[in-house]
């Protein structure tokens, strides 16, 4: 049986930077809200919560790509970036005060985070000669679930407490619509850019001709 042969593709130097930068700069954030919350205005937030989870999800790429891809294929810096910056954009959002001084950061955040989560999936798990409508499937299955693991999360950690929680509801069927459309927003976008040549060696790829 003929090995399976490292295929290894030279990814930009912004995106390796962007992606090293987005998770030190979310450590560090991080550590900081747990010190003190109300300097990340984080009180009353999970701020806990966020500081495990985070890390956990943002850490998960280079975890499985040292275990089951290392030895056969490139790292996957694009995807893991755009997991890094789901979380990191959040953090930072909060640190600045913008979800309470924007009135439609929120809806923002739930529209192109959950778009980058399932961008990052459709790039790790589909070819690029998947068709439109397995691309979008995949992105709604992904973009979905996030969705609604989130918004328990969210209910949990700090609304259910909270005075937030007389307007739960409406807020919660707003932002779940917002991350099916970031989710099918990504999914036409990557299948469009696919189409015309690009983002073909961003994920993982076996060498095909070392398969046969």
């Amino acid at each position: 049986m003929t090995e399976l042969a490292a295929v290894r593709y030279p990814t930009p130097t912004l995106v390796r930077t962007a992606d090293v930068s987005a998770k030190a700069l979310l450590v560090l954030l991080l550590m900081l809200a747990v010190i003190d919350p109300d300097s990340g205005n984080l009180r009353d937030k999970a701020a806990e919560a966020r500081a495990i989870g985070y890390p956990l999800a943002s850490f998960t790429i280079p975890v499985i790509w040292l275990l089951a891809w290392k030895e056969r294929a490139s790292f996957p810096w694009l995807p893991d970036l755009l997991v890094t910056v789901t979380c990191f954009t959040d953090i930072l959002g909060n640190r600045l005060d913008l979800y309470d001084t924007i009135s439609w950061f929120d809806d923002l955040m739930h529209f192109a985070n959950t778009g980058l989560i399932a961008a990052a999936v459709i790039l790790l798990t589909l070819h690029h000669s998947a068709t439109r409508t397995r691309v979008v499937e995949r992105a709604l299955a992904v973009g979905a679930t996030a969705a609604i693991a989130w918004e328990i999360a969210e209910y949990y950690a700090f609304i259910s407490g909270h005075s937030e929680r007389a307007f739960a509801y409406e807020d919660t069927l707003s932002d779940l619509a917002l991350g099916v459309i970031g989710s099918v927003t990504a999914a036409l976008v990557i299948h469009f850019v696919w189409r015309r040549g690009g983002l073909r060696f961003v994920a993982p790829q076996l060498d095909e001709a070392a398969t046969r």
